[in-house]
């Protein structure tokens, strides 16, 4: 059965901006080849970490909003767990309400975005 998830995961911040982006796209590319629909994507960019995390204090944050089977998690959990450029992932089902946030949250950005250009 195909259900919506999000997928967050800190990227270590010793990396370029090209090894970033190709880390991401590696994820993003995972998840289409293995029949997922990207829903939503969102880079949040460097954050301080609550904690250090193999010795780290920063670290980039980049969310993936997706539908797929349940089958496909552990595969793209597994992936995550062999990459040594992640420090720490979470990825969790979305039931219908948490959908239907995360649809007005994005159309509330989307009229905001847009509402200083009508002017």
């Amino acid at each position: 059965m195909v259900k919506q998830y999000e997928t967050v995961f800190i990227v270590t911040p010793v990396l370029s901006d090209d090894q970033m982006k190709e880390t991401v796209e590696k994820y993003t590319n995972f998840l289409k080849d293995h029949g997922a629909e990207i829903v939503y994507t969102n880079n949040w960019g460097m954050r301080k970490l609550a904690y250090p995390i193999k010795k780290k204090t920063t670290g980039y944050y980049y969310l993936i909003e997706f539908k797929a089977e349940g089958s496909l998690i552990a595969d793209l959990e597994i992936a995550y767990k062999r990459d040594e450029r992640l420090l720490r992932f979470l990825t969790v089902a979305l039931d219908k309400h948490a959908v239907a946030y995360n649809e007005k949250k994005r159309n509330a950005k989307k009229a905001a975005a847009e509402a200083p250009a009508a002017e």
